[in-house]
């Protein structure tokens, strides 16, 4: 995938992802708060900016599939049909959680939101530090999510590293589904 990010951003990105930093980026629609999964110092510290309950979970965004294989319990081909169907792309997908997942990604539920995005910069983003990030919108709670880099900067003054980069098309966050019974969670 040939990302329109510099190889020196994709870089520092990485490094700031690896140090246990929070990183905002543009996504389908809306500026994303991401950093690394299994990291709970961070993910913690994300909460807190965000002002949001540690019981609400988070979404996953991915390069592909693979990324999120160890986060999740993959349901039937009959239900990951319309699943891998939709990706890449805009969907998100609540699929059951894998075994002993932190706490932190999933919250009070047992399944996780998750996403293989076609966001050039934040697949690419995702392949830069292999892993999938946490993506949550640069926002604090109940708040209009950042739609531009200097929004992040107005809206929320701790974030690590902003790059800086269009938005894709999608003028509201993606729609989230559930992939067990195909229930409109968020349209």
């Amino acid at each position: 995938m040939n990302s329109p990010l510099s190889s020196w951003r994709l870089k520092e990105a990485r490094r700031y992802f690896r140090e246990g930093g929070v990183i905002a980026y543009p996504t389908e629609a809306v500026y994303g708060l991401g950093c690394d999964p299994l990291n709970g110092s961070v993910v913690h510290r994300l909460l807190a900016l965000k002002q949001r309950p540690v019981d609400k979970g988070f979404i996953l965004i991915a390069a592909d599939f693979n990324q999120l294989k160890p986060y999740i319990s993959e349901l039937g081909k009959a239900q990951m049909a319309p699943v891998f169907a939709s990706w890449p792309g805009p969907h998100t997908w609540l699929l059951p959680t894998a075994p002993n997942l932190p706490y932190w990604l999933c919250g009070k539920h047992n399944t996780l939101a998750v996403r293989v995005t076609d966001h050039p910069i934040a697949a690419s983003l995702c392949l830069a530090c292999d892993s999938p990030l946490v993506s949550t919108s640069a926002n604090r709670a109940n708040l209009r999510p950042a739609r531009s880099s200097l929004e992040v900067k107005l809206r929320i003054n701790a974030v690590d590293y902003i790059i800086n980069a269009p938005l894709g098309n999608c003028l509201q966050p993606t729609s989230i589904r559930d992939a067990r019974t195909g229930q409109i969670i968020r349209f």
